[in-house]
């Protein structure tokens, strides 16, 4: 019987994701959010039912009566959330404060089945993480003037990495990370914020040439940093980052060109220079002739996705553990093994809303300042995610970036967490601009 009920979970799983998907491209039809309530009211119940369904296939699985009182805590977690976010600010983003909890309570579904130790982890980091930043929205309400520290954002940003060159620990050949109190920070994470916040401040000042090579030269030394200390996927997106940022800003397309340009010989460059670049592209072109080495992780990625089929195999039912750190690089595949192609898809849609989300907010903002960090912070997000999914799909050679609020690592959740804040402050920023806009109109 519990093998049963384990097999038709994921079904319900699958078309509880559909129709959460669904709603959250529906959201976007209209502007008066008061008739999208009902909207947001079916996403919640879907979340949830996603999330309990999930916990009961694997405690039917398990027997274990810990994995009940987890499941207890992130309910209460969750639901915290969205509540006390609604109740704090009237203005908040419904669509991405429900998409945030669904992606975090897919997190805590794969990392409780992968492994336990790593989910009770990440849970207590998100909870610390969600407290500490639920004031961010309200401070970026009440400090106007973000925009005058572009030179104190530089001089964070670069002093931070730098910090991480000349002292970080070694993982996997690059230094990347250092440890403090058990506790291991990624602070490239939390510099992608202060370089999106710097560049933001430089275009919204001047877009002269002039200050656009400024720009770029201490864009540059940020990006170099990340080379010489062997973090080449951090570089990439702050590259890409900068690139986009600049270009929505000035609207020039030579801007675009010179740095596509650019990125293509770096690329060639760091190709020659670099011998784990040098695997990964191998790897990628023909990872079947390498299965039993470098190409191993992603055949084992492949293996999983192709074996999941639609409605995935059901939790516990596959292998996802045979890919190594499956739980940071390719938990996209372990969801596709497990949870179906069609749940994966309904992921990557959810993840592509947050983006649209992100856009709108910015293209509605008055303030250049606020529209160029929304913009950077929204290519921040949607490039790592491309990345991740693309690197385990085969379409891109591994970065070893991780899947934002899904993936296990602390210093990614609690940066991303940060970010979904401060794209919430805006978005009140925007409901307030909107109502002044419309009483001006009434008064004239």
């Amino acid at each position: 019987m519990a093998l049963v009920i384990s097999d038709m979970s994921k079904y319900v799983i699958a078309v509880f994701m559909a129709i959460y998907t669904f709603e959250a491209f529906v959201a976007f039809n209209g502007k008066d959010e008061e008739r999208k309530e009902g909207i947001y009211t079916r996403q919640v119940i879907c979340m949830f039912l996603v999330h309990f369904v999930s916990f009961a296939a694997i405690c039917l699985e398990t027997s274990d009566l810990s994995y009940i009182i987890f499941y207890g805590f992130q309910q209460i977690l969750l639901f915290a959330t969205i509540a006390i976010y609604r109740v704090l600010y009237k203005d908040v983003s419904k669509l991405l404060l429900n998409n945030m909890c669904m992606l975090l309570s897919i997190g805590f579904v794969v990392l409780t089945r992968l492994d336990y130790d790593k989910a009770l982890k990440q849970f207590r980091i998100v909870a610390i993480s969600l407290v500490l930043c639920i004031v961010i929205p309200y401070l970026m309400k009440k400090f106007r003037f973000l925009d005058r520290f572009s030179w104190l954002y530089a001089l964070i940003g670069i002093a931070a990495l730098g910090i991480v060159l000349c002292l970080g620990s070694l993982t996997h050949g690059s230094k990347i990370s250092y440890t403090i109190a058990g506790y291991t920070f990624q602070p490239s994470e939390f510099v992608k914020i202060i370089f999106v916040f710097f560049v933001a401040a430089m275009l919204a000042k001047s877009k002269s040439f002039l200050q656009i090579v400024i720009t770029s030269c201490v864009a540059a030394v940020h990006v170099m940093i990340l080379v010489a200390s062997k973090d080449l996927g951090s570089a990439l997106i702050f590259f890409v980052v900068y690139v986009a940022m600049v270009f929505v800003a000035t609207h020039n397309y030579f801007y675009l060109i010179i740095g596509s340009l650019c990125g293509c010989g770096a690329g060639i460059v760091a190709y020659k220079l670099f011998t784990h670049v040098q695997v990964r592209v191998q790897a990628w072109r023909d990872p079947w002739s390498y299965i039993d080495g470098k190409g191993y992780q992603i055949t084992q990625s492949l293996f999983a996705i192709g074996t999941g089929g639609w409605f995935g195999m059901g939790l516990y039912q596959g292998d996802p553990t045979a890919i190594p750190y499956v739980e940071a690089d390719f938990i996209f595949s372990a969801i596709a093994e497990e949870m179906g192609v069609i749940f994966s898809i309904c992921l990557v849609l959810v993840c592509l809303s947050c983006f649209i989300g992100f856009i709108n907010i910015a293209m509605r903002l008055k303030n250049e300042f606020y529209r160029n960090v929304a913009v950077g912070l929204a290519v921040t997000y949607i490039f790592q995610i491309f990345l991740t999914i693309g690197g385990g799909t085969k379409f891109i050679p591994l970065t070893g970036v991780t899947l934002p609020l899904v993936s296990y690592g602390g210093s990614s959740v609690l940066t991303t967490i940060i970010m979904f804040c401060i794209i919430q402050g805006l978005y009140c920023i925007r409901a307030e601009e909107g109502g002044r806009h419309v009483r001006i109109e009434e008064d004239d």
